[in-house]
């Protein structure tokens, strides 16, 4: 082959290569600036307005809790946060929204323990799983449980479970979320007495249940109740818990006055995000929440609310969120309840 021909074929092959190494080095650059949109950084997010869905009306503990920390998250990331409400379905509306919402961090539910630990005991058929389906941000609060009647109801709770053993049937009670049912239920069962139960959607109809004398008594939780406890329209019995309620001073418990040891029941919140949001998003959004709790004035809405800021990281969530399904999947087979 003459020299000359060899040398431009030598020259095309270089100008071959060049070009290649030209345009696999244009396709890297690519690559690492879509980074972000693949969940490898924060840095950017958020970038638009981001929805908390609370499976409740508005008014109630939970909306109350999503609210404050919402508007405080907003103030923080600088876009808005906003609350919709997506009552119904004992929370099953609001969780299958966002397990089936895009996993980009802008789609966030603010669950109750009901939502992502008993649902799946309750359920022959849930459209969502509490487990694989969502990213577990922090837990938020705890909301204390309390008994409360009417002013013109029983005195005490022992008045009241010595009417229910005296007169089967004749004392009925409202709750609004599973976590109320179910602490009935284990009263009822300890005690080996009867009493009705009336389900709402809701703290909201729950009090206004009770407010129209439709039953005998509610289980709920401080934040709607404490008005009309203070102006004298409600009585609060006791506290389904064992943590003393700021705003209730004195209150005694249901494993004391009703003679229950080991009795403690209370409603826990958590943020959750759609399974796949990149983990650099859920750990700000934990970090951020965190910091959130831990403002004096945030502490003070929440505690005149009867909610106890108790924040957790996302590993810590997880593990709780498994440990607690273990524990109420039993109490659920041995009350032997189910919705369908």
């Amino acid at each position: 082959m003459p020299l000359a021909v060899i040398h431009k074929l030598a020259k095309e092959k270089r100008q071959t290569m060049t070009f290649f190494s030209a345009g696999f080095s244009i396709f890297l650059v690519s690559l690492l600036a879509s980074a972000p949109a693949f969940g490898q950084s924060d840095a950017t997010y958020p970038q638009k307005s981001i929805r908390m869905v609370v499976p409740f009306p508005a008014g109630g503990p939970t909306d109350l809790l999503a609210r404050v920390v919402g508007q405080k998250l907003a103030d923080r990331l600088g876009q808005a946060v906003v609350i919709d409400n997506k009552a119904g379905g004992n929370t099953v509306i609001g969780a299958e929204i966002v397990a089936r919402a895009p996993p980009d961090g802008y789609t966030l539910l603010m669950a109750i323990d009901n939502t992502l630990v008993m649902n799946q005991s309750l359920y022959s058929k849930l459209s969502y799983d509490p487990i694989k389906d969502f990213e577990p941000i922090t837990k938020v609060a705890t909301s204390p449980l309390i008994e409360v009647t009417s002013t013109n109801g029983p005195q005490s709770l022992k008045a009241a479970l010595a009417q229910a053993k005296a007169q089967p049937g004749s004392i009925s009670y409202g709750y609004g979320t599973f976590t109320s049912q179910l602490g009935a239920e284990l009263i009822k069962n300890s005690l080996s007495i009867s009493a009705i139960g009336v389900a709402y959607k809701g703290s909201a109809g729950t009090v206004q249940g009770l407010l129209s004398n439709d039953v005998s008594f509610i289980i709920d939780g401080v934040t709607t109740t404490l008005p009309h406890i203070q102006s004298g329209k409600f009585r609060a019995l006791a506290n389904l818990g064992n943590n003393p309620i700021a705003a209730l001073p004195g209150l005694p418990s249901v494993a004391v006055e009703a003679g229950i040891p080991g009795f403690d029941v209370a409603v826990w919140i958590g943020l959750v995000a759609p399974r796949g949001t990149p983990v650099a998003i859920v750990q700000k959004l934990s970090n951020e929440v965190a910091l959130v709790l831990a403002m004096p004035d945030v502490k003070e809405k929440l505690a005149g609310a009867g909610l106890i800021a108790d924040p957790q990281p996302p590993a810590a969530f997880r593990s709780f969120i498994q440990a607690e399904s273990v524990k109420w999947t039993k109490i659920i087979q041995q009350a032997d309840i189910k919705i369908q």
